[in-house]
C-alpha cells in the first residue's frame, strides 16, 4: 500500500512540473489561439449550429428570451417531464415552463430544433449601478446548419408572434387612465392602469344580433388585416363612433369589444390634458393591440364647428376660437387648464391624434368616440378615416328585450307565456326605453320571475302613453294658468342656441341673457 501512495505522488509531482512548464512554453494567449482553432476545426464538420439567448443583454432585458420562456410553456405542458410552473402578476393561469438545464425538441416546418434552458451561477460582482440576478439563465438553440436560414428568417418571429398571443390570452386586461395634468408615474409612464374585468361581451350585450355580426366580423377583419393595411399604405387602426341617448350600452360596446379581440383600454380623459404636445406623448406611450376611447367627446370639451365664427372679430383671432376645443362651455381658455395656465388643445390636434401622422406611431389600434349628440360635432371628426364606422346605439327594440330577459331571468322565449312576447312587441318600439331602463325593472324584481315580466309590460304600456301624450301638446290646467306641455320643444331650446347666438342655459351666457331680460322689464316699468 504504501508503494501505492509513494507511485501516486510521484506521478502528481510529474503532472505538476509538466503543467507548470506547459504554462511557462505556451502562454495563455498561444492556449488560446489553440482552443479557438480547434474549436472552429470541429465546428467546420459538425452539422449542428448553436445560438444563445440570454437572460439580460447588457443592462436591458431580453425580450427574446421571456418570448422563448412562454412559448416553450406550451409545449413543455405536453411533452415535458420535469417542468417549473409559475403565475404571473394579473395572470388568470398557471404557467409551465422549463427546469433548469432541461431540454425540450420543437419542429416548425419540417425542421427539428433543441431548446436547452441553461441555469448557472454568477461570478461575485463588483460595484455596479444595476445589481445582477444570483443565476445566469439563457436558452440555446441547436438547429442543423441546412435549417439555419430558415431559423433566422421566420421562426424566431413565429415564436415571438405566439408568446404574444399566449401573453394577450394568458394576461388580464389592463384599463389605463391618464394622469392629471400629464404626471408621470414611479416608472415614468403618463397613464396609470387597472385590472379590467368588465363582463360585457357581445352574447349579453342588448343589440339587434344582425348589426352585432357585423360589428364582429368587422372587428375580426381588422384584428386579421395586417398584411391589407400594409398593401394598401394604411395605417393599421381603425375608428368608430358610438352615438345615442344615455343608457343605451355605449359603455357596455366597447367592455365586449376588448373582451372579444383581447386588447388593452385606454380611456383619455381630454380634460387633464393642457396641450397638443401632451395628447401626442399619450399617444405614443399606448401599446399596440389596445383600444383608445374617448367618451362624451361634446360634453368633456367646448367642441365648436369650424364653420361657425367665433364673434363679431374676423381675421386670425376668430379663426383660432373657431379651432379653440380646450375651454369649458362657460368659462374662458384658462378654466379649462386649471392651475397649470390654461387648455390650449385645438380642434387640429385632436384630428391629427386620430389620423395625422402621430396616430400611425404603433399598429393595430382601434379608436372609439362616443356622445349623446352626434349633430354637435365637427363634420371632420365624422368623416372616414377617422371614425370609419357609425353605430347607432338606439332605444331597446324587441331583439334586445328578448336578449334582456335571457340574461336577467333566464327566460327563452318559449318559456314565456302565452301572448306576453305579443304584447312586448307591440309597445316596446313606441316605449323608446333604454337597455339600462329595462334592466333596472327586471333587476328589481328578479327573485320573482313572473312578476318582473308583468311589471316590465306595464312599464312598457306606461312609456309608450307618455309618448304619445308627447307628440301632441297636451293642455294642462293649473289653477287659473294654462300650460301647454311639449317636453320636446323644451329641450330643444335649452340645448341648441337661438338665431342671435344667445344660449338659454349655458353658464355665463345664460346669466347675461336672464339680467337682460330683467332690466328690459325694469326699463319698461319705468316707461309706464
Amino acid at each position: 500500500m504504501k508503494e501505492i501512495w509513494t507511485t501516486m505522488a510521484s506521478m502528481m509531482g510529474v503532472w505538476a512540473f509538466c503543467q507548470s512548464l506547459l504554462h511557462t512554453v505556451f502562454p495563455p494567449e498561444l492556449r488560446f489561439a489553440f482552443l479557438k482553432f480547434f474549436h472552429r476545426f470541429f465546428s467546420y464538420f459538425s452539422t449542428y449550429c448553436y445560438y444563445d439567448i440570454t437572460e439580460i443583454d447588457g443592462v436591458n432585458t431580453n425580450e427574446l428570451y421571456n418570448a422563448v420562456q412562454l412559448y416553450l410553456s406550451s409545449s413543455a405542458s405536453i411533452s415535458g417531464s420535469r417542468l417549473s410552473l409559475t403565475r404571473g402578476l394579473n395572470s388568470s393561469s398557471i404557467t409551465y415552463g422549463l427546469s433548469n438545464n432541461d431540454r425540450l425538441i420543437d419542429s416548425y416546418r419540417g425542421a427539428s430544433v433543441e431548446w436547452e434552458h441553461i441555469v448557472t451561477q454568477r461570478q461575485s460582482q463588483t460595484f455596479s449601478w444595476r445589481p445582477l440576478p444570483e443565476e445566469k439563465r439563457g436558452f440555446t438553440l441547436r438547429v442543423r446548419k441546412k435549417n439555419k436560414q430558415l431559423v433566422l428568417s421566420s421562426y424566431l418571429d413565429y415564436v415571438m408572434e405566439k408568446a404574444n398571443e399566449l401573453r394577450r390570452k394568458n394576461q388580464d386586461r389592463l384599463l389605463y387612465t391618464n394622469s392629471r395634468g400629464g404626471s408621470l408615474d414611479s416608472r415614468g409612464h403618463p397613464w396609470e392602469s387597472v385590472p379590467f374585468k368588465h363582463p360585457s361581451t357581445f352574447d349579453t350585450l342588448a343589440m339587434d344580433p344582425s348589426k352585432k355580426a357585423e360589428i364582429m366580423a368587422d372587428l375580426l377583419d381588422f384584428a386579421n388585416g395586417e398584411s391589407f393595411y400594409q398593401k394598401t399604405g394604411r395605417a393599421w387602426k381603425r375608428g368608430y363612433l358610438l352615438y345615442g341617448p344615455p343608457g343605451t350600452g355605449k359603455s357596455s360596446m366597447i367592455a365586449a369589444m376588448a373582451n372579444y379581440l383581447g386588447y388593452d383600454i385606454y380611456d383619455l380623459e381630454l380634460t387633464e390634458v393642457n396641450t397638443n404636445s401632451e395628447l401626442r406623448k399619450l399617444l405614443m406611450k399606448t401599446s399596440s393591440k389596445s383600444i383608445i376611447v374617448i367618451e362624451d367627446i361634446d360634453c368633456s370639451i367646448n367642441l365648436t364647428n369650424r364653420n361657425k365664427s367665433g364673434g363679431g372679430g374676423g381675421g386670425a383671432a376668430a379663426r383660432k376660437n373657431s379651432y379653440d376645443i380646450g375651454s369649458p362651455p362657460g368659462g374662458g381658455g384658462a378654466a379649462g387648464g386649471g392651475e397649470e395656465g390654461g387648455n390650449t388643445i385645438t380642434l387640429s390636434g385632436l384630428l391629427n391624434f386620430t389620423d395625422g401622422l402621430w396616430s400611425c406611431c404603433g399598429s393595430e389600434r382601434i379608436f372609439v368616440f362616443t356622445t349623446n349628440h352626434i349633430e354637435k360635432l365637427d363634420p371632420a371628426l365624422l368623416r372616414s378615416g377617422r371614425m370609419d364606422m357609425h353605430i347607432n346605439m338606439s332605444y331597446c327594440s324587441f331583439q334586445s328585450l328578448k336578449i334582456l330577459l335571457k340574461n336577467y331571468l333566464g327566460f327563452e322565449e318559449s318559456g314565456l307565456r302565452e301572448g306576453v312576447l305579443a304584447e312586448l312587441e307591440a309597445v316596446v318600439a313606441a316605449a323608446e326605453m333604454t337597455p339600462a331602463d329595462i334592466s333596472e325593472v327586471l333587476i328589481k324584481n328578479r327573485r320573482d320571475k313572473n312578476k318582473a315580466v308583468e311589471e316590465l309590460v306595464e312599464a312598457l304600456k306606461i312609456r309608450a302613453e307618455k309618448n304619445r301624450l308627447k307628440k301632441t301638446n297636451v293642455v294642462v290646467v293649473i289653477g287659473n294658468d294654462v300650460v301647454v306641455e311639449d317636453e320636446e320643444q323644451e329641450k330643444r331650446a335649452l340645448e341648441y342656441p337661438k338665431e342671435n347666438g344667445s344660449h338659454l342655459n349655458c353658464g355665463k351666457c345664460g346669466v347675461k341673457e336672464e339680467e337682460n331680460h330683467i332690466e328690459e322689464g325694469e326699463e319698461g316699468k319705468m316707461k309706464e
